[in-house]
């Protein structure tokens, strides 16, 4: 299975990016599953039921959130309605959405697509480890699922290598997002597991973080700032990943990072 995945899509820029190049990502990469990670792709923060469609018309297969799931708050009846969008699973489970799916392939493939909340730097949330060991008691690689990928909505490196070296083996892949800056780890584990500590964002990279750079310059400046975060606007880059898997183990050929 091939399986591309783009990272944060932060505004308008990323929007643009990624819609422009749905086509040629699916049709260059022979891609098999393209899921996206939205959860900044309005106005930098969270996104609409509107820009979900949208993707999904235009080719998207999944669509992965993160911490920001629920900043719009008309999102919320859409992320029950709709069985291809991912919101962290170590939440609790009273919240709407769902923390994993199965999406099914046209050929009949299997992927388990689940998110986690880090804990280091963040909003508190419940364990990563027992959330997904609750999910994956129910999965196993090359039995009953054929792929299984693994988002890490993180801000520490060291806790994303973490859960990565705790589900090598057991997973197809291990992909860190949040951060917004690609890192250039992109590797295979000793068990077979694709790793990326973080597979950057789809925006405009003349920018701090996707945003204007004036507000976060006065923040570290003065400490403290009326200034509003202003997504920056421009040409956008894609940052992506592209994970092929055995599909009799399950198990992670190969890992390509992608620039556009």
């Amino acid at each position: 299975m091939r399986i591309l995945y783009c990272g944060d899509i932060v505004a308008r820029s990323g929007r643009e990016v990624v819609a422009e190049n749905m086509a040629r990502l699916r049709a260059d990469y022979k891609a098999d599953v393209i899921m996206l990670n939205v959860e900044n792709a309005a106005h930098g923060f969270g996104v609409t039921p509107g820009i979900c469609r949208d993707f999904l018309a235009r080719g998207a297969d999944i669509l992965v959130t993160g911490n920001h799931f629920l900043n719009q708050r008309d999102i919320i009846p859409f992320l029950d309605e709709c069985k291809v969008i991912v919101r962290p699973a170590n939440i609790p489970a009273e919240n709407p959405g769902h923390g994993h799916i199965v999406f099914e392939l046209a050929d009949g493939r299997r992927i388990l697509v689940i998110q986690l909340l880090g804990r280091l730097f963040m909003e508190a949330v419940d364990c990563p480890v027992q959330a997904i060991d609750n999910i994956l008691r129910n999965y196993t690689l090359g039995r009953n699922i054929d792929a299984i990928f693994v988002d890490v909505h993180a801000e520490a490196s060291s806790e994303k290598l973490s859960l990565g070296y705790y589900l090598d083996g057991k997973v197809s892949c291990v992909a860190g997002t949040h951060t917004h800056v690609p890192t250039a780890d992109a590797r295979v584990l000793p068990a077979g597991t694709a790793y990326i500590t973080d597979v950057g964002m789809c925006g405009n990279y003349n920018s701090i973080l996707g945003f204007e750079t004036t507000a976060p310059i006065n923040r570290l400046r003065r400490r403290y700032s009326d200034d509003r975060l202003t997504p920056a606007a421009g040409k956008g880059t894609i940052y992506a990943v592209l994970v092929e898997t055995d599909d009799t183990t399950g198990l992670a050929k190969s890992i390509e990072q992608i620039k556009i």
